[in-house]
Parts: structure tokens; C-alpha cells; sequence
């Protein structure tokens, strides 16, 4: 059973891709999950990335890696579907690009995330008020929600500075 995350540091990301796999195999471990290696190289080639990367990116990377012959589209949204199903990835659906969770233990959640339109990095948001507010404010229509996705685009705090 995943962890609850208590987090609430915007600045806290994945560092150590590395690492980051190595937590992802320890969690897949606890749950009976497995993280086969195409699902390790795609979470480390998104780790490893440092801003939102799209699939194709990804598709070429792997493709450039050592031993991946030719992959196929396929078997890289395969790999991204099993990362988003077990909250170790998340999808930006305005940019359609992958960032990883940054906390793997956690179970699959919903953050707002704050995308900079300049340089593109992305602030996994964690603020489980505004989840619970969006969550009740649409309960109260009589609307059941499944999944949430709020990304705020504008510019982070360093493009901000940069342009003033």
C-alpha cells in the first residue's frame, strides 16, 4: 500500500535520477508491481530530464540509448501508461509532456502544477486545499469527479525577475 505524502515544498524535485529509479523499484517492490527495464529507462530519461518532456522525446532517447534497437511508439506509451497508473509520472495535459512525481511512495494523486511559459520548468504544486476545494465545489453541482488537472501557466519566479 502506497504512502501518504506530506510534502508541501514547491522546490522539492528529482535530483538524482538515478536514485529516483531506485525508489521506484523499492515502491514497485512493496506493491507487487514490476518495473520492468524500458519502464526504468523511460522513468529515468523523464527524471533525468529537469523540465516537462514530451513522448516522442522520449522515443528518441530511447531509441539513442545502448541495446534499445528500434522502439516503437508502442512500447514507449506502454511504459508511460504504467508510470501515470502508479503516480510515479505525471501527464501535463497543456503541454502534453511528462515530469516525474516527486515523491514515489505516494499513492496516484492530483497536484496543480505551475508550468513557466519561458523556460518551462514545472512546480508540482502541493496544496491539498485546492484539490479539496476544486473536489467539493464540484460535489456541491452534483458532479462526480474522477481526475483533476489544473496547470497554471505564466512565468516562474527567475523569467519574472528576468523581464523586469
Amino acid at each position: 500500500m502506497a504512502k501518504p505524502h506530506t510534502c508541501t515544498d514547491p522546490k522539492h524535485h528529482v535530483h538524482d535520477a538515478k536514485g529516483f529509479v531506485t525508489a521506484v523499484e523499492r515502491a514497485c517492490g512493496e506493491r507487487g508491481l514490476r518495473l520492468t527495464d524500458i519502464r526504468a529507462r523511460v522513468l529515468g530519461l523523464i527524471a533525468d530530464a529537469g523540465q516537462p518532456i514530451k513522448a516522442y522525446d522520449l522515443l528518441d532517447k530511447v531509441r539513442d540509448g545502448e541495446g534499445a534497437g528500434a522502439a516503437a511508439p508502442p512500447t514507449v506509451y506502454r511504459a508511460l501508461d504504467f508510470l501515470l497508473a502508479n503516480g510515479f509520472i505525471h501527464k501535463l495535459e497543456s503541454i502534453n509532456a511528462f515530469v516525474a512525481c516527486h515523491h514515489p511512495n505516494a499513492a496516484q494523486h492530483s497536484v496543480p502544477f505551475l508550468i513557466c511559459n519561458r523556460c518551462h520548468a514545472a512546480t508540482e504544486l502541493e496544496d491539498a486545499s485546492i484539490v479539496a476545494t476544486l473536489d467539493a465545489a464540484a460535489r456541491k453541482l452534483g458532479f462526480a469527479p474522477q481526475a483533476q488537472t489544473l496547470e497554471v501557466h505564466g512565468l516562474c519566479a527567475r523569467c519574472a525577475d528576468s523581464v523586469g
